[in-house]
């Protein structure tokens, strides 16, 4: 059971963008990170082709896993996850109780 989803909302419990928000782009699960929309941001030096104009752009980088949590639905708080099983499928469920949605792509 993966506590956190592409799709989820996440806040940033840690670091320079401690307190900001985000869409969960990307999860690397072999290097427990996860890039998030508008956080993290690095500036890329791109070469000019013949398809872009290249120059400096800023793009969302790779951050741990351990410093992001998804936002509980009920208080609208960082929330840690458990799982629960119904139905024979299991469901994240937040700290106050309430289902975490699955996300929709």
């Amino acid at each position: 059971m993966n506590r956190i989803k592409v799709g989820d909302v996440v806040a940033v419990i840690s670091g320079d963008d401690k307190g900001k928000r985000g869409k969960v782009m990307r999860i690397l699960k072999d290097k427990d990170r996860v890039v998030v929309e508008g956080v993290n941001q690095v500036k890329r030096h791109v070469r000019a082709t013949q398809m872009s104009p290249g120059g400096i752009l800023e793009v969302e980088a790779p951050m741990a896993l351990s410093k992001v949590m998804p936002i509980d639905p009920q208080t609208d708080k960082p929330t840690r996850v458990r799982s629960k099983e119904e139905n024979g499928k299991k469901q994240r469920i937040a700290k106050s109780g309430a289902a975490l949605p699955t996300p929709q792509e």
